[in-house]
């Protein structure tokens, strides 16, 4: 599907407070290649005006235009997750918004998610991870660490059991200490927060979900 009108757009929004089926089958990690638009990691999507396939810095990736393209899938990759890695590769482009959610991860009826986000200032941009999860939210928000937008990068948020913490490229930037219950069944989306708020410019060619902490030196590189 290639484009998504209007009356299915207000369905992403009623979907994202719950009603629609749920993966639940856990896995060790999972890894997901942006090289189509109507199958990611093996899901269906749902897509939300024409992202475009592009060549990325080890195969294809998926652009995103910032002004109405998005990706939906039924599936949360780290529910029931107690510990987690959650790696992108992706680029951010200029000529985008302020504040660009392009990852979004979201339990089924809830307020409990996890989100990748960034923040764009002139032409460079910072990393803004944020994780709600029991009683319990952290932001990471690494305003003190900029880097040039049009390029790719690896970007990980990593939660040990005790410690949340974010990477780009492999250095840590920031962290903080979080008691962070599982995330319950639910559903993600790339290119814009679920509730179709603040879109993102850019391309995403890899991401990967491990159930686990791993180390700088495990991380999946940009070209493999």
């Amino acid at each position: 599907m290639r484009l998504i009108r209007f009356a299915w757009a207000i369905s992403i929004c009623l979907l994202a407070a719950g009603g629609a089926l749920w993966s639940t089958k856990p896995q060790a990690a999972e890894t997901w290649t942006f090289d189509s638009v109507e199958r990611i990691g093996g899901y269906s999507t749902h897509v939300l005006g024409d992202p475009q396939v592009i060549q990325g810095p080890a195969g294809k990736a998926v652009q995103f235009n910032g002004a109405g393209d998005a990706i939906f899938l039924d599936v949360h990759p780290l529910a029931g997750a107690a510990m987690f890695t959650w790696e992108v590769i992706f680029r951010p482009d200029l000529g985008g918004r302020p504040e660009q959610r392009f990852f979004h991860l979201q339990e089924q009826g809830t307020e409990t998610r996890m989100l990748m986000e960034i923040r764009t200032i002139g032409g460079q941009w910072f990393l803004d991870s944020f994780v709600m999860s029991g009683r319990e939210s952290r932001t990471l928000f690494n305003k003190e660490h900029l880097h040039p937008l049009g390029e790719w990068y690896h970007v990980a948020t990593v939660y040990d059991g005790r410690e949340l913490s974010n990477y780009v490229n492999g250095m840590k930037e920031n962290a903080a200490l979080a008691h962070l219950e599982p995330q319950g069944p639910g559903r993600s989306s790339i290119g814009v927060r679920i509730n179709l708020r603040d879109y993102f410019k850019g391309a995403v060619a890899r991401a990967r979900m491990t159930r686990r902490a791993l180390s700088p030196k495990e991380f999946m590189p940009i070209r493999p």
